[in-house]
């Protein structure tokens, strides 16, 4: 499988509308691929989707996994995690994921800084997300945070115009609304990485965005190893 966006020194946008579902190896789960260096043993960001009673095989989870359940419900071995439920499981972990009803998950593999052991589990609250969106305030909720990164989601009114400086890069995923970046307009499941050094002003749309942001991580850029 070829590299995607795999220069972290220049802006990338995918929008989800334009981007295909492409099959995995296992049936029933398809992936939209936003960014990825390797082959199915990936440093990876996707949106996966699960069809109803769909799974994947056992596998460890070397470099660590992070995702945010956007529809339907996640399972594992560990329990079940509905949607707005935020996990990061580290290092060494494993796991037989799947969904009995269906559900689609934004995902990140191998992107865990090596001393980062702390796993997490959290409800963002959709609903106050979307509740703080009817009000001038900007609000976020941080989801984890280490000297390495740090995760939040977001809520801006419409029209907000948020001027945001990223000194070791940043990604921005939209779950609900829509926001802009110049002329370019992002919506549900769109995909914003800005490198190192970069400063970006987003204006929110006319219902305003609810927005999960994940910023800091991107000075050193973790690889998987070359077998």
């Amino acid at each position: 499988m070829p590299n995607l966006n795999d220069d972290f020194s220049v802006r990338v946008a995918v929008h989800a509308s334009q981007s295909p579902w492409i099959e995995s190896p296992m049936p029933g789960v398809e992936r939209k691929m936003l960014d990825r260096i390797g082959d199915e043993v990936a440093r990876a960001t996707s949106i996966v989707r699960y069809a109803p009673g769909s799974h994947f095989s056992p596998h460890n989870h070397d470099g660590g996994e992070e995702f945010l359940v956007l529809e339907g419900t996640f399972q594992d071995e560990t329990g079940d995690f509905p949607a707005g439920t935020y996990v990061r499981n580290p290092p060494g972990t494993s796991h037989t994921p799947g969904s009995e009803a269906g559900c689609v998950i934004l995902v990140k593999l191998w992107q865990f800084h090596p001393q980062d052991q702390e796993r997490t589990v959290l409800d963002i609250n959709q609903e106050s997300l979307a509740v703080a969106r009817g009000r001038p305030a900007p609000f976020s909720v941080r989801l984890y945070s280490s000297k390495y990164e740090r995760v939040e989601v977001a809520a801006w009114a419409a029209g907000a115009d948020m001027t945001i400086p990223c000194p070791a890069g940043a990604e921005f995923f939209v779950l609900e609304g829509s926001f802009s970046d110049g002329d370019e307009v992002f919506s549900a499941y769109d995909w914003l990485r800005v490198p190192c050094d970069h400063t970006v002003n987003l204006v929110a749309g006319e219902a305003g965005v609810s927005i999960w942001i994940k910023s800091g991580h991107l000075r050193d850029v973790q690889t998987v190893p070359a077998v």
